[in-house]
């Protein structure tokens, strides 16, 4: 038998979910909560009780221990997956310190012990019902905090908080700044930190993907076009460069810059004069110069790919941002900033990560770094149907595991060439040929990853 009843709450309008097997006891509690102004359910069975949890939230789960089939105590790991904010208070006619000590560490906000009278059971919920509010603004507080400061402002790992020290005294400077590190790791941001950093914050911050514009039109949309320059100039057209005046101009993936336009970025940096493509007159720009790259630079000079002196002019202050496994102080503080965003991005309303969760983001690798952290949370927002991200909601690309692929490889005695195309290869596999996925597990944009697929053919 399933007995429900449904108030509205005089004060709180609280919504408590009521659960005994025996009828007769969920009657006498709905009836008696629901005249103290709770919005009040009964189920005799802990599979309804799962069930009216699933079909929607409830503030507080009163529920007996010993019932039938499901224990009140393994019923609480079930409701914390379902319903992550549910307070759960545990009633039973077998009360003990034991089981009482047993049910908190279980995750239950109360314990009630049979006989009790009614007033004990309700300062048991609205106990319950002030430690949710509690989490709650607390979740909210931190939100609305992490809203206001960037990610810099919560790093806990010392490699985080050095890149940070050092990124500030760049920032007393004109110098320009060459960023290493991984893909999806932070260098755009603290090339953003460092310019607001700086004399210039108040001016243009200007970023540009050198790999993602094509080879063909790096130098007109860098330097500018006249009108004429070339069959399809139609109008003059101000280059990047020239917009970042009095500001930063931020060249991520600059390794990916063709040579020809490196040429001219090196008489920008060295005179601070620019001539747009078919101009006959230079135009001075005071711009200070940021560049960041995942791959290393020096490889790319001994292959003739790019120019040393433009090397030597950018390395004039080099940062190192760590990868994300090697700062995994800083997730939890990540985590919120992150959720934030994307809560804010789609209109949802997710108050935190269960503990299940954080322990299983905690575990990852992350070779996709903050960026892949980024699209992990983003998804869950999306897709969960709780307040709470739990660990079901996450989706986490697994990695090669390294050794194993590299003793494959020695051992059937492949050239390095073919050991690089057969990583790609179960890289893609194991990202279900989502290439975008694959090149953040390899630590490569986009661009370069469909470049070495078309290198390999057929």
């Amino acid at each position: 038998m399933t007995v429900a009843a449904t108030v509205e709450s005089r004060e709180e309008g609280a919504r408590v979910l009521v659960l005994d097997d025996d009828p007769g006891v969920v009657d006498f509690l709905v009836e008696m909560l629901d005249e103290r102004g709770f919005r009040c359910a009964g189920q005799t069975s802990p599979e309804a009780a799962l069930a009216a949890l699933a079909e929607q939230p409830y503030d507080v789960l009163v529920s007996d221990v010993e019932m039938p089939g499901i224990r009140g105590l393994d019923l609480l790991p079930r409701v914390q997956a379902l319903r992550p904010l549910t307070q759960v208070v545990l009633i039973t006619a077998f009360g003990s310190i034991d089981m009482a000590v047993e049910a908190v560490r279980a995750g239950a906000a109360d314990f009630v012990a049979k006989p009790f009278k009614i007033q004990v059971l309700v300062l048991a919920i609205e106990r319950a019902l002030r430690e949710r509010r509690l989490r709650r603004e607390l979740v909210r507080l931190r939100s609305t905090l992490n809203a206001q400061r960037d990610t810099g402002a919560t790093a806990r790992a010392p490699a985080s908080q050095r890149v940070l020290e050092l990124a500030a005294r760049a920032a007393r400077t004109r110098s320009t700044v060459l960023i290493v590190g991984e893909s999806g790791s932070g260098k755009g941001y603290l090339a953003r930190r460092i310019h607001a950093a700086s004399a210039c914050g108040e001016g243009p911050f200007v970023q540009v993907n050198c790999a993602a514009i094509p080879a063909s039109l790096v130098e007109s949309e860098l330097f500018g076009v006249r009108k004429g320059a070339f069959t399809d100039a139609r109008e003059d057209r101000t280059g990047l460069v020239e917009q970042a005046h009095g500001g930063t101009l931020f060249l991520d993936e600059v390794a990916e810059m063709p040579l020809e336009s490196q040429v001219k970025l090196l008489n920008v940096l060295e005179t601070g004069v620019v001539r747009p493509l078919g101009g006959s007159k230079e135009v001075r720009v005071e711009v200070r110069v940021i560049a960041a790259t995942n791959a290393p630079l020096e490889e790319a000079m001994r292959e003739k790919r790019f120019r040393q002196d433009l090397y030597y002019r950018l390395n004039v202050i080099r940062l190192e941002m760590p990868p994300l496994r090697e700062r995994l102080e800083d997730l939890e503080a990540l985590v919120d900033i992150l959720l934030e965003r994307a809560c804010a991005r789609l209109g949802r309303e997710v108050v935190g990560v269960s503990q299940a969760a954080l322990r299983r983001l905690r575990s990852h690798t992350w070779p996709g770094n903050v960026r892949e952290l980024a699209n992990v949370l983003e998804r869950a927002v999306a897709m969960t149907d709780y307040d709470t991200i739990v660990a079901e909601d996450l989706e986490i690309c697994a990695p090669v595991r390294e050794a194993d692929f590299l003793a494959d490889a020695a051992a059937q005695g492949l050239a390095l060439a073919e050991v690089e195309r057969a990583y790609i290869a179960q890289v893609l596999a194991v990202c279900e040929g989502n290439r975008s996925k694959a090149a953040r597990v390899l630590g490569i944009d986009r661009r370069t990853l469909y470049r070495k697929l078309e290198e390999e053919g057929p």
